[in-house]
Protein backbone atom coordinates (compact mmCIF):
# COMPACT_ATOMS: atom_id res chain seq x y z
CA UNK A 1 0.00 0.00 0.00
CA UNK A 2 1.63 3.47 -0.73
CA UNK A 3 2.06 6.31 1.65
CA UNK A 4 0.76 5.99 5.20
CA UNK A 5 -2.78 4.96 4.02
CA UNK A 6 -3.94 6.48 1.19
CA UNK A 7 -7.37 5.40 0.12
CA UNK A 8 -7.75 3.59 -3.48
CA UNK A 9 -10.38 4.43 -5.67
CA UNK A 10 -12.77 2.00 -6.87
CA UNK A 11 -10.88 3.35 -10.51
CA UNK A 12 -8.19 1.22 -9.36
CA UNK A 13 -10.09 -2.01 -10.76
CA UNK A 14 -7.97 -5.13 -9.07
CA UNK A 15 -4.56 -3.63 -8.02
CA UNK A 16 -3.60 -5.18 -4.95
CA UNK A 17 -3.85 -1.64 -3.19
CA UNK A 18 -6.84 -0.22 -4.94
CA UNK A 19 -8.30 1.68 -2.10
CA UNK A 20 -5.34 2.25 -0.31
CA UNK A 21 -3.52 4.82 -1.79
CA UNK A 22 -6.03 7.12 0.51
CA UNK A 23 -5.10 4.98 3.50
CA UNK A 24 -1.30 5.04 3.01
CA UNK A 25 -1.66 8.97 2.41
CA UNK A 26 -3.94 8.59 5.56
CA UNK A 27 -1.02 7.27 7.45
CA UNK A 28 1.80 9.03 5.75
CA UNK A 29 -0.12 11.98 7.48
CA UNK A 30 -0.89 10.68 10.67
CA UNK A 31 2.64 9.15 10.66
CA UNK A 32 3.92 12.59 9.91
CA UNK A 33 1.58 14.30 12.52
CA UNK A 34 3.28 11.86 15.06
CA UNK A 35 6.58 12.21 12.93
CA UNK A 36 5.82 8.93 11.27
CA UNK A 37 4.47 8.60 7.34
CA UNK A 38 0.94 6.21 7.55
CA UNK A 39 0.45 3.44 4.50
CA UNK A 40 -1.22 4.54 1.38
CA UNK A 41 0.52 5.44 -2.14
CA UNK A 42 2.28 7.87 -0.46
CA UNK A 43 0.19 6.58 2.34
CA UNK A 44 -0.14 3.90 4.45
CA UNK A 45 -2.95 0.04 4.47
CA UNK A 46 -3.61 5.67 3.04
CA UNK A 47 -0.45 3.53 1.90
CA UNK A 48 -1.22 4.28 5.83
CA UNK A 49 -3.16 -0.21 2.97
CA UNK A 50 -2.64 -0.58 1.54
CA UNK A 51 0.87 2.30 -0.18
CA UNK A 52 1.04 4.79 2.56
CA UNK A 53 0.53 8.50 1.24
CA UNK A 54 1.60 6.24 -1.50
CA UNK A 55 0.56 4.30 -3.54
CA UNK A 56 -1.12 1.74 -0.85
CA UNK A 57 -2.52 2.55 2.60
CA UNK A 58 -3.05 6.08 2.80
CA UNK A 59 -0.71 7.43 5.60
CA UNK A 60 -1.53 10.35 8.58
CA UNK A 61 -3.92 12.43 6.90
CA UNK A 62 -5.72 13.25 9.31
CA UNK A 63 -8.91 12.07 8.51
CA UNK A 64 -8.83 11.51 5.07
CA UNK A 65 -12.22 9.31 4.98
CA UNK A 66 -15.23 10.39 6.41
CA UNK A 67 -17.57 7.91 7.89
CA UNK A 68 -21.12 8.81 8.20
CA UNK A 69 -21.62 9.76 12.13
CA UNK A 70 -24.09 6.61 13.68
CA UNK A 71 -23.84 4.99 16.86
CA UNK A 72 -23.21 1.34 16.79
CA UNK A 73 -25.32 -1.31 17.87
CA UNK A 74 -23.99 -4.17 20.09
CA UNK A 75 -22.27 -6.95 17.15
CA UNK A 76 -24.54 -9.79 17.90
CA UNK A 77 -27.52 -7.19 17.06
CA UNK A 78 -28.08 -6.42 19.99
CA UNK A 79 -29.54 -2.93 21.02
CA UNK A 80 -27.85 0.72 19.30
CA UNK A 81 -25.81 2.09 22.08
CA UNK A 82 -23.58 5.34 22.59
CA UNK A 83 -19.99 6.01 23.19
CA UNK A 84 -19.14 4.78 26.70
CA UNK A 85 -18.06 7.69 28.64
CA UNK A 86 -14.16 8.77 29.05
CA UNK A 87 -12.59 6.73 31.24
CA UNK A 88 -9.28 6.33 32.07
CA UNK A 89 -6.86 3.10 31.09
CA UNK A 90 -7.44 0.44 34.03
CA UNK A 91 -6.57 -3.04 34.38
CA UNK A 92 -10.02 -3.91 32.56
CA UNK A 93 -9.79 -1.13 29.25
CA UNK A 94 -6.76 -1.31 26.89
CA UNK A 95 -6.83 2.84 26.00
CA UNK A 96 -5.31 2.64 22.10
CA UNK A 97 -4.60 7.00 20.93
CA UNK A 98 -4.37 7.46 17.18
CA UNK A 99 -4.13 10.96 15.51
CA UNK A 100 -6.69 9.80 12.81
CA UNK A 101 -10.13 8.57 12.69
CA UNK A 102 -10.35 4.41 13.29
CA UNK A 103 -13.31 3.47 11.11
CA UNK A 104 -13.53 3.82 7.10
CA UNK A 105 -15.00 0.76 6.18
CA UNK A 106 -17.73 -1.44 8.40
CA UNK A 107 -17.40 -4.43 5.19
CA UNK A 108 -14.75 -7.17 6.14
CA UNK A 109 -15.17 -7.93 2.81
CA UNK A 110 -14.37 -4.12 1.19
CA UNK A 111 -12.04 -2.96 4.38
CA UNK A 112 -9.01 -1.57 3.53
CA UNK A 113 -7.66 1.40 5.85
CA UNK A 114 -7.29 2.54 8.64
CA UNK A 115 -10.09 0.08 10.90
CA UNK A 116 -7.19 -2.51 10.86
CA UNK A 117 -6.57 -1.84 13.64
CA UNK A 118 -9.86 -2.54 15.12
CA UNK A 119 -10.85 -4.91 12.72
CA UNK A 120 -8.13 -7.40 13.70
CA UNK A 121 -9.21 -7.88 17.19
CA UNK A 122 -12.93 -8.86 16.05
CA UNK A 123 -12.21 -11.02 13.17
CA UNK A 124 -10.00 -13.59 12.36
CA UNK A 125 -8.09 -15.09 9.39
CA UNK A 126 -7.47 -18.46 8.64
CA UNK A 127 -3.46 -18.03 9.03
CA UNK A 128 -1.42 -15.71 10.86
CA UNK A 129 2.11 -14.25 9.85
CA UNK A 130 4.92 -14.82 12.78
CA UNK A 131 7.66 -12.35 12.78
CA UNK A 132 9.73 -14.02 14.85
CA UNK A 133 9.76 -17.32 13.16
CA UNK A 134 9.06 -15.52 9.88
CA UNK A 135 7.03 -18.24 8.89
CA UNK A 136 2.97 -18.77 8.77
CA UNK A 137 1.32 -20.24 12.02
CA UNK A 138 -2.07 -21.38 12.79
CA UNK A 139 -4.75 -19.08 13.96
CA UNK A 140 -8.47 -20.45 12.28
CA UNK A 141 -7.09 -23.42 10.44
CA UNK A 142 -5.13 -25.58 12.94
CA UNK A 143 -3.54 -27.29 9.79
CA UNK A 144 -2.80 -26.98 5.71
CA UNK A 145 -1.52 -28.80 3.22
CA UNK A 146 -0.85 -28.06 -0.47
CA UNK A 147 -0.33 -30.28 -3.61
CA UNK A 148 3.16 -30.71 -4.92
CA UNK A 149 2.10 -28.79 -7.57
CA UNK A 150 1.06 -25.64 -5.38
CA UNK A 151 -2.64 -25.28 -6.93
CA UNK A 152 -4.99 -27.64 -4.34
CA UNK A 153 -4.36 -26.66 -0.22
CA UNK A 154 -6.52 -27.56 2.51
CA UNK A 155 -7.12 -26.22 5.40
CA UNK A 156 -8.51 -28.06 8.68
CA UNK A 157 -10.89 -25.93 10.70
CA UNK A 158 -10.97 -26.55 14.62
CA UNK A 159 -14.69 -27.49 14.79
CA UNK A 160 -15.44 -25.49 17.62
CA UNK A 161 -14.81 -22.15 16.25
CA UNK A 162 -18.26 -19.62 16.19
CA UNK A 163 -18.80 -16.51 15.14
CA UNK A 164 -20.26 -13.67 17.44
CA UNK A 165 -23.96 -14.38 16.11
CA UNK A 166 -23.41 -17.46 17.19
CA UNK A 167 -23.46 -19.65 13.81
CA UNK A 168 -20.54 -22.46 14.07
CA UNK A 169 -17.75 -21.21 11.74
CA UNK A 170 -17.32 -24.17 9.61
CA UNK A 171 -16.27 -24.72 6.48
CA UNK A 172 -19.22 -23.91 4.62
CA UNK A 173 -19.16 -20.52 6.79
CA UNK A 174 -15.49 -20.18 5.41
CA UNK A 175 -16.46 -20.91 2.04
CA UNK A 176 -19.50 -18.20 1.58
CA UNK A 177 -17.21 -15.36 3.17
CA UNK A 178 -13.91 -15.30 0.93
CA UNK A 179 -16.58 -16.28 -1.75
CA UNK A 180 -18.47 -12.86 -1.01
CA UNK A 181 -14.78 -10.78 -0.89
CA UNK A 182 -13.95 -12.09 -4.31
CA UNK A 183 -17.73 -11.29 -5.30
CA UNK A 184 -17.28 -7.94 -3.69
CA UNK A 185 -14.17 -7.22 -5.58
CA UNK A 186 -12.95 -4.10 -3.38
CA UNK A 187 -9.41 -2.92 -2.62
CA UNK A 188 -8.12 -6.03 -0.89
CA UNK A 189 -10.05 -8.99 -3.09
CA UNK A 190 -7.02 -9.57 -5.48
CA UNK A 191 -5.45 -11.48 -2.94
CA UNK A 192 -7.86 -14.22 -4.05
CA UNK A 193 -7.08 -14.22 -7.39
CA UNK A 194 -5.38 -17.20 -7.48
CA UNK A 195 -8.37 -19.28 -6.54
CA UNK A 196 -11.10 -20.86 -9.50
CA UNK A 197 -12.96 -22.96 -6.41
CA UNK A 198 -13.61 -23.05 -2.85
CA UNK A 199 -15.14 -26.70 -1.47
CA UNK A 200 -16.31 -27.64 2.05
CA UNK A 201 -15.32 -30.90 1.91
CA UNK A 202 -16.92 -31.52 5.18
CA UNK A 203 -17.22 -29.18 8.25
CA UNK A 204 -13.80 -29.10 9.03
CA UNK A 205 -12.17 -28.98 5.68
CA UNK A 206 -11.68 -26.52 3.41
CA UNK A 207 -10.40 -26.96 -0.20
CA UNK A 208 -9.11 -24.77 -2.51
CA UNK A 209 -8.23 -24.97 -5.97
CA UNK A 210 -6.51 -22.60 -7.71
CA UNK A 211 -5.55 -21.43 -11.43
CA UNK A 212 -1.89 -21.17 -10.89
CA UNK A 213 0.03 -22.08 -7.81
CA UNK A 214 0.26 -19.61 -4.94
CA UNK A 215 1.39 -19.46 -1.77
CA UNK A 216 -1.81 -19.61 -0.25
CA UNK A 217 -1.26 -20.01 3.55
CA UNK A 218 0.38 -16.74 3.51
CA UNK A 219 -2.28 -15.43 1.67
CA UNK A 220 -4.97 -16.31 3.75
CA UNK A 221 -2.39 -14.10 6.35
CA UNK A 222 -3.29 -10.68 4.93
CA UNK A 223 -3.80 -8.19 6.86
CA UNK A 224 -6.72 -7.35 4.63
CA UNK A 225 -9.50 -9.31 2.58
CA UNK A 226 -8.42 -12.04 4.88
CA UNK A 227 -11.09 -12.12 7.34
CA UNK A 228 -13.60 -14.77 7.59
CA UNK A 229 -16.79 -13.51 8.69
CA UNK A 230 -20.66 -14.39 9.16
CA UNK A 231 -22.70 -13.48 5.67
CA UNK A 232 -25.52 -14.10 7.21
CA UNK A 233 -25.02 -12.16 10.20
CA UNK A 234 -27.89 -9.78 9.61
CA UNK A 235 -30.85 -11.97 8.79
CA UNK A 236 -33.03 -10.34 6.12
CA UNK A 237 -31.53 -7.47 5.94
CA UNK A 238 -28.85 -6.36 3.73
CA UNK A 239 -25.38 -7.29 5.18
CA UNK A 240 -23.17 -3.87 4.07
CA UNK A 241 -25.79 -1.78 5.50
CA UNK A 242 -26.05 -3.66 8.57
CA UNK A 243 -22.32 -3.86 8.81
CA UNK A 244 -22.22 0.12 8.39
CA UNK A 245 -24.13 0.83 11.15
CA UNK A 246 -21.85 -0.60 13.51
CA UNK A 247 -22.59 -4.02 14.01
CA UNK A 248 -20.05 -7.12 13.32
CA UNK A 249 -20.34 -10.71 12.09
CA UNK A 250 -16.55 -11.73 13.53
CA UNK A 251 -15.40 -14.67 15.48
CA UNK A 252 -12.59 -12.67 17.11
CA UNK A 253 -12.11 -11.85 20.61
CA UNK A 254 -13.96 -8.73 20.66
CA UNK A 255 -17.10 -7.82 19.07
CA UNK A 256 -18.71 -3.71 18.95
CA UNK A 257 -19.54 -2.09 22.07
CA UNK A 258 -20.33 1.53 20.71
CA UNK A 259 -19.32 3.58 18.08
CA UNK A 260 -19.55 7.41 17.38
CA UNK A 261 -17.68 8.86 14.72
CA UNK A 262 -16.28 12.13 15.26
CA UNK A 263 -16.26 11.65 19.10
CA UNK A 264 -12.98 12.07 21.20
CA UNK A 265 -13.41 8.22 22.14
CA UNK A 266 -14.53 7.26 18.44
CA UNK A 267 -14.84 3.05 19.06
CA UNK A 268 -15.16 0.57 22.06
CA UNK A 269 -15.05 -3.05 21.36
CA UNK A 270 -16.33 -5.31 24.56
CA UNK A 271 -14.96 -8.67 24.91
CA UNK A 272 -16.62 -11.79 23.91
CA UNK A 273 -17.02 -14.23 27.11
CA UNK A 274 -17.85 -17.36 25.21
CA UNK A 275 -15.11 -16.41 22.53
CA UNK A 276 -14.33 -20.18 20.98
CA UNK A 277 -10.23 -20.09 21.54
CA UNK A 278 -11.35 -19.12 25.78
CA UNK A 279 -10.03 -16.59 27.88
CA UNK A 280 -7.33 -18.53 30.24
CA UNK A 281 -5.44 -15.84 31.59
CA UNK A 282 -5.76 -12.37 32.98
CA UNK A 283 -6.73 -10.32 29.77
CA UNK A 284 -8.56 -6.73 29.24
CA UNK A 285 -11.74 -6.87 29.35
CA UNK A 286 -12.22 -3.47 26.83
CA UNK A 287 -10.53 -1.81 24.07
CA UNK A 288 -11.00 1.94 23.68
CA UNK A 289 -9.73 4.05 20.23
CA UNK A 290 -9.34 7.45 20.90
CA UNK A 291 -8.45 9.68 18.35
CA UNK A 292 -6.04 12.47 19.38
CA UNK A 293 -4.94 14.85 16.41
CA UNK A 294 -2.26 16.17 18.54
CA UNK A 295 0.78 13.79 20.06
CA UNK A 296 1.79 15.56 22.87
CA UNK A 297 -1.78 15.51 23.65
CA UNK A 298 -1.55 11.99 23.32
CA UNK A 299 1.83 11.45 25.05
CA UNK A 300 0.30 13.76 28.16
CA UNK A 301 -2.68 11.27 28.60
CA UNK A 302 -0.54 8.13 28.53
CA UNK A 303 1.88 9.67 31.71
CA UNK A 304 -1.50 10.59 32.92
CA UNK A 305 -2.56 7.01 33.04
CA UNK A 306 -5.69 7.90 30.98
CA UNK A 307 -4.16 6.12 27.77
CA UNK A 308 -2.33 2.75 27.29
CA UNK A 309 -0.64 3.01 24.09
CA UNK A 310 0.56 5.81 21.41
CA UNK A 311 1.34 3.91 18.20
CA UNK A 312 2.83 7.12 16.82
CA UNK A 313 5.28 9.78 18.22
CA UNK A 314 7.44 11.99 17.12
CA UNK A 315 11.49 11.28 18.30
CA UNK A 316 11.50 13.99 20.76
CA UNK A 317 8.61 12.39 22.79
CA UNK A 318 10.38 9.00 21.90
CA UNK A 319 13.77 9.98 23.32
CA UNK A 320 12.19 11.20 26.59
CA UNK A 321 9.84 7.93 26.74
CA UNK A 322 12.92 5.43 27.31
CA UNK A 323 13.34 7.77 30.56
CA UNK A 324 9.98 8.00 32.00
CA UNK A 325 8.86 6.04 34.60
CA UNK A 326 5.79 3.58 34.09
CA UNK A 327 6.68 4.01 30.39
CA UNK A 328 8.11 1.53 27.87
CA UNK A 329 9.50 2.10 24.28
CA UNK A 330 9.62 -0.38 21.18
CA UNK A 331 11.57 0.45 18.16
CA UNK A 332 10.76 -2.10 15.21
CA UNK A 333 11.90 -2.00 11.55
CA UNK A 334 8.49 -2.58 9.46
CA UNK A 335 7.57 -3.34 5.79
CA UNK A 336 6.70 -0.39 5.00
CA UNK A 337 9.19 2.32 2.40
CA UNK A 338 9.31 5.48 1.00
CA UNK A 339 9.92 6.03 -2.45
CA UNK A 340 10.35 8.17 -5.19
CA UNK A 341 8.79 7.49 -8.18
CA UNK A 342 10.21 9.23 -12.08
CA UNK A 343 7.61 9.68 -14.78
CA UNK A 344 9.50 7.78 -16.86
CA UNK A 345 6.90 8.48 -19.96
CA UNK A 346 6.99 12.49 -20.36
CA UNK A 347 9.00 15.01 -19.13
CA UNK A 348 12.95 15.76 -18.79
CA UNK A 349 12.55 12.36 -16.27
CA UNK A 350 11.83 10.19 -19.78
CA UNK A 351 15.69 10.72 -19.80
CA UNK A 352 17.52 7.91 -17.86
CA UNK A 353 20.44 10.20 -17.60
CA UNK A 354 18.20 12.60 -15.88
CA UNK A 355 16.80 10.12 -13.25
CA UNK A 356 19.85 8.57 -13.07
CA UNK A 357 21.16 12.20 -11.69
CA UNK A 358 18.27 12.77 -9.75
CA UNK A 359 19.59 9.50 -8.12
CA UNK A 360 23.02 10.24 -7.82
CA UNK A 361 21.81 13.87 -6.11
CA UNK A 362 19.92 12.03 -2.82
CA UNK A 363 21.87 12.07 0.44
CA UNK A 364 19.97 8.96 2.08
CA UNK A 365 22.88 9.47 4.52
CA UNK A 366 21.86 12.80 5.03
CA UNK A 367 18.18 11.41 5.23
CA UNK A 368 18.72 9.32 7.90
CA UNK A 369 20.47 11.30 9.96
CA UNK A 370 17.69 14.54 9.97
CA UNK A 371 15.30 11.47 10.53
CA UNK A 372 16.42 10.50 14.06
CA UNK A 373 15.47 7.45 13.72
CA UNK A 374 12.28 7.24 12.58
CA UNK A 375 13.82 5.16 9.02
CA UNK A 376 16.38 2.81 7.99
CA UNK A 377 18.27 2.69 5.15
CA UNK A 378 16.50 1.04 2.40
CA UNK A 379 18.16 -1.65 0.52
CA UNK A 380 16.70 -1.88 -3.09
CA UNK A 381 13.13 -2.09 -2.70
CA UNK A 382 12.10 -4.52 -0.83
CA UNK A 383 12.61 -4.25 3.25
CA UNK A 384 14.25 -6.37 5.75
CA UNK A 385 12.51 -9.69 6.48
CA UNK A 386 10.68 -10.71 3.56
CA UNK A 387 11.55 -12.96 0.52
CA UNK A 388 13.63 -11.07 -2.20
CA UNK A 389 15.69 -8.68 0.19
CA UNK A 390 19.19 -8.17 -0.70
CA UNK A 391 21.09 -6.29 1.72
CA UNK A 392 23.89 -3.89 1.18
CA UNK A 393 22.30 -1.71 -2.20
CA UNK A 394 21.65 1.54 -0.79
CA UNK A 395 21.73 4.63 -3.06
CA UNK A 396 24.45 6.88 -2.39
CA UNK A 397 25.15 10.50 -2.82
CA UNK A 398 27.52 11.33 -5.49
CA UNK A 399 26.97 14.55 -6.65
CA UNK A 400 29.94 14.55 -9.69
CA UNK A 401 28.41 11.82 -11.52
CA UNK A 402 24.86 13.70 -10.80
CA UNK A 403 26.68 16.42 -12.65
CA UNK A 404 28.09 14.41 -15.35
CA UNK A 405 24.70 12.72 -16.44
CA UNK A 406 22.89 16.45 -16.63
CA UNK A 407 25.49 17.73 -18.94
CA UNK A 408 25.63 14.84 -21.04
CA UNK A 409 21.70 15.17 -20.93
CA UNK A 410 22.04 19.02 -22.12
CA UNK A 411 21.57 20.53 -18.79
CA UNK A 412 23.72 22.83 -16.66
CA UNK A 413 26.46 25.44 -17.26
CA UNK A 414 25.77 26.52 -20.53
CA UNK A 415 22.71 24.12 -21.74
CA UNK A 416 19.23 24.26 -21.21
CA UNK A 417 17.85 24.97 -17.35
CA UNK A 418 16.41 22.30 -16.27
CA UNK A 419 13.14 22.68 -13.47
CA UNK A 420 11.53 19.16 -11.94
CA UNK A 421 7.88 18.94 -10.53
CA UNK A 422 7.61 17.03 -7.56
CA UNK A 423 4.52 15.80 -5.13
CA UNK A 424 4.40 14.61 -1.50
CA UNK A 425 2.02 14.22 1.20
CA UNK A 426 0.60 17.03 2.96
CA UNK A 427 1.80 17.31 6.39
CA UNK A 428 3.99 14.47 6.27
CA UNK A 429 7.20 15.90 8.00
CA UNK A 430 9.25 12.71 6.96
CA UNK A 431 8.86 13.30 3.51
CA UNK A 432 9.28 17.33 3.66
CA UNK A 433 12.65 16.43 5.40
CA UNK A 434 13.37 14.61 2.22
CA UNK A 435 12.29 16.76 -0.27
CA UNK A 436 14.37 20.10 1.94
CA UNK A 437 17.63 17.75 1.42
CA UNK A 438 16.66 16.80 -1.98
CA UNK A 439 15.92 20.86 -3.18
CA UNK A 440 19.48 21.57 -1.96
CA UNK A 441 21.09 19.12 -3.58
CA UNK A 442 19.74 19.61 -7.27
CA UNK A 443 20.08 23.54 -6.36
CA UNK A 444 24.05 22.75 -5.98
CA UNK A 445 23.28 21.70 -9.82
CA UNK A 446 21.38 24.22 -10.77
CA UNK A 447 18.47 22.23 -11.08
CA UNK A 448 15.28 24.21 -9.67
CA UNK A 449 12.72 21.54 -7.83
CA UNK A 450 9.27 22.96 -7.38
CA UNK A 451 7.83 20.69 -4.62
CA UNK A 452 4.12 21.05 -3.58
CA UNK A 453 2.65 19.17 -0.72
CA UNK A 454 -1.21 17.62 -1.58
CA UNK A 455 -2.92 15.15 -0.32
CA UNK A 456 -2.94 11.43 -2.13
CA UNK A 457 -6.42 12.15 -4.38
CA UNK A 458 -5.12 15.16 -5.46
CA UNK A 459 -1.35 13.68 -6.13
CA UNK A 460 -3.17 10.72 -7.98
CA UNK A 461 -5.28 12.83 -10.04
CA UNK A 462 -2.57 14.54 -11.59
CA UNK A 463 -0.79 11.37 -11.64
CA UNK A 464 -3.39 9.92 -14.02
CA UNK A 465 -4.22 13.21 -16.03
CA UNK A 466 -4.73 12.40 -19.66
CA UNK A 467 -2.41 15.64 -20.42
CA UNK A 468 0.97 14.23 -19.81
CA UNK A 469 2.25 17.74 -19.62
CA UNK A 470 0.69 18.46 -16.36
CA UNK A 471 1.79 15.08 -14.57
CA UNK A 472 4.43 15.41 -12.04
CA UNK A 473 8.34 13.96 -12.55
CA UNK A 474 8.38 12.73 -9.03
CA UNK A 475 5.65 11.52 -6.77
CA UNK A 476 7.24 10.77 -3.38
CA UNK A 477 5.14 8.05 -1.66
CA UNK A 478 4.75 5.39 0.92
CA UNK A 479 4.37 1.64 0.57
CA UNK A 480 3.71 -1.62 2.02
CA UNK A 481 2.40 -5.34 1.77
CA UNK A 482 -0.73 -6.84 2.66
CA UNK A 483 0.57 -10.08 3.45
CA UNK A 484 4.01 -10.63 4.02
CA UNK A 485 5.37 -11.17 1.08
CA UNK A 486 7.21 -8.41 -1.63
CA UNK A 487 4.92 -9.30 -5.03
CA UNK A 488 2.44 -6.11 -4.04
CA UNK A 489 4.99 -3.96 -4.98
CA UNK A 490 5.75 -4.96 -8.36
CA UNK A 491 2.44 -5.88 -9.33
CA UNK A 492 0.99 -2.74 -8.01
CA UNK A 493 3.83 -0.49 -8.92
CA UNK A 494 5.49 -1.63 -11.85
CA UNK A 495 3.50 -3.72 -14.09
CA UNK A 496 1.89 -2.20 -17.05
CA UNK A 497 -1.52 -1.57 -17.36
CA UNK A 498 -3.93 0.61 -18.92
CA UNK A 499 -4.36 2.92 -16.66
CA UNK A 500 -1.54 4.31 -14.26
CA UNK A 501 -3.57 3.49 -10.89
CA UNK A 502 -0.22 3.10 -8.69
CA UNK A 503 2.17 2.53 -11.63
CA UNK A 504 3.05 6.28 -11.54
CA UNK A 505 6.36 5.76 -13.20
CA UNK A 506 4.30 4.60 -16.38
CA UNK A 507 6.81 1.77 -17.37
CA UNK A 508 5.49 -0.62 -19.91
CA UNK A 509 8.08 -3.27 -20.41
CA UNK A 510 6.72 -6.66 -20.99
CA UNK A 511 9.64 -8.01 -19.95
CA UNK A 512 9.52 -6.67 -16.40
CA UNK A 513 5.83 -7.64 -16.72
CA UNK A 514 6.90 -11.57 -17.95
CA UNK A 515 8.85 -11.69 -14.58
CA UNK A 516 5.81 -10.46 -12.15
CA UNK A 517 3.81 -12.77 -13.41
CA UNK A 518 6.09 -15.68 -12.97
CA UNK A 519 6.65 -14.97 -9.15
CA UNK A 520 3.46 -16.09 -7.76
CA UNK A 521 4.17 -19.87 -8.70
CA UNK A 522 7.97 -19.43 -7.87
CA UNK A 523 6.79 -18.59 -4.51
CA UNK A 524 4.54 -21.37 -4.30
CA UNK A 525 6.98 -23.77 -5.83
CA UNK A 526 10.46 -22.55 -5.56
CA UNK A 527 11.65 -19.69 -2.97
CA UNK A 528 14.90 -19.95 -4.10
CA UNK A 529 14.24 -18.66 -7.67
CA UNK A 530 11.69 -16.40 -6.56
CA UNK A 531 14.75 -14.53 -4.39
CA UNK A 532 16.65 -14.58 -7.91
CA UNK A 533 13.68 -13.14 -9.91
CA UNK A 534 13.36 -10.39 -6.96
CA UNK A 535 17.01 -9.90 -7.38
CA UNK A 536 16.85 -9.60 -11.18
CA UNK A 537 13.87 -7.54 -10.83
CA UNK A 538 14.84 -4.92 -8.35
CA UNK A 539 18.67 -4.25 -10.05
CA UNK A 540 16.16 -3.35 -13.52
CA UNK A 541 14.22 -1.37 -12.12
CA UNK A 542 16.41 0.56 -9.53
CA UNK A 543 19.59 0.51 -11.50
CA UNK A 544 19.40 -0.35 -14.99
CA UNK A 545 16.35 1.78 -15.89
CA UNK A 546 16.20 3.77 -12.76
CA UNK A 547 12.67 4.24 -12.76
CA UNK A 548 12.39 4.49 -8.86
CA UNK A 549 14.90 5.59 -5.92
CA UNK A 550 14.08 3.86 -2.91
CA UNK A 551 14.38 6.26 0.45
CA UNK A 552 14.08 4.93 3.74
CA UNK A 553 12.29 1.82 5.59
CA UNK A 554 9.97 3.20 7.93
CA UNK A 555 10.76 2.22 11.56
CA UNK A 556 7.84 1.77 13.91
CA UNK A 557 8.59 3.70 17.44
CA UNK A 558 5.71 2.90 20.19
CA UNK A 559 4.96 3.98 23.83
CA UNK A 560 3.14 2.53 25.72
CA UNK A 561 2.10 2.14 29.38
CA UNK A 562 4.09 -0.54 31.47
CA UNK A 563 1.20 -1.88 33.05
CA UNK A 564 0.73 -3.77 29.67
CA UNK A 565 2.25 -7.23 29.28
CA UNK A 566 3.55 -9.08 26.34
CA UNK A 567 3.04 -6.73 23.19
CA UNK A 568 4.47 -7.79 20.44
CA UNK A 569 5.18 -5.69 17.15
CA UNK A 570 4.18 -7.32 13.66
CA UNK A 571 5.10 -5.36 11.13
CA UNK A 572 2.90 -7.73 9.05
CA UNK A 573 -0.48 -5.79 10.57
CA UNK A 574 0.72 -2.25 10.82
CA UNK A 575 -0.24 -0.43 13.52
CA UNK A 576 -2.52 -3.47 15.23
CA UNK A 577 -2.24 -4.65 18.78
CA UNK A 578 -3.54 -7.84 19.56
CA UNK A 579 -5.38 -7.02 22.72
CA UNK A 580 -6.09 -10.84 23.39
CA UNK A 581 -2.33 -11.63 23.57
CA UNK A 582 -1.63 -9.31 26.29
CA UNK A 583 -1.74 -9.13 29.88
CA UNK A 584 -2.86 -6.21 32.38
CA UNK A 585 -0.78 -5.28 35.12
CA UNK A 586 -1.49 -3.46 37.46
Amino acid sequence: MAQPLNVKDDTTARHPRAFEPVTRVVTAVLSTLGKRPVKHPGTDRLPTRRATAGPGKAAPLLALTIVSAVALSACAGGQVRTPASNSAAGNSTFVYATNNNVVTDWDPGTSYSNEIIAMENIYESLTFYDPATKKVSPRLATAWTSSADGKTWTFTLPGNAKFHSGRALDATAAKESIERTIKLDGGPAYIWASVSTITAASPTSLVFNLKYPAPLDLIASSDYGAYIYDVNAAGTTDLKSWLGKGHDAGSGPYTVDAWQQGQATELRLKAVPDYWASWKGQHYQNIEFRVSPQVTTSWQLLQRGEVSFLNKVNPQIFEQAQTTSGVHASSTSSFQNDLAMFNTASGPMADIRVRKAVQAAIDTDGLLAALKGDGVAASQLIPAGLLGYTPDLQLRQNLETAKSLLSEAGYGPGGKQLTLNLTYAQGDSDQQLFVTLLTSALNQLGVKLNAQPMQWNAQSAQARSTNLDSRQDILVFRWYPDYADPYTWFLNLFHSSQQPHFNVTYLDDKSVDATIDSIPQLTATSRDQAQSAYATLQATLVQDKAVVAPLWVTKYERVYASSVGGYVDNPAYPDVVFVHDLTPGS
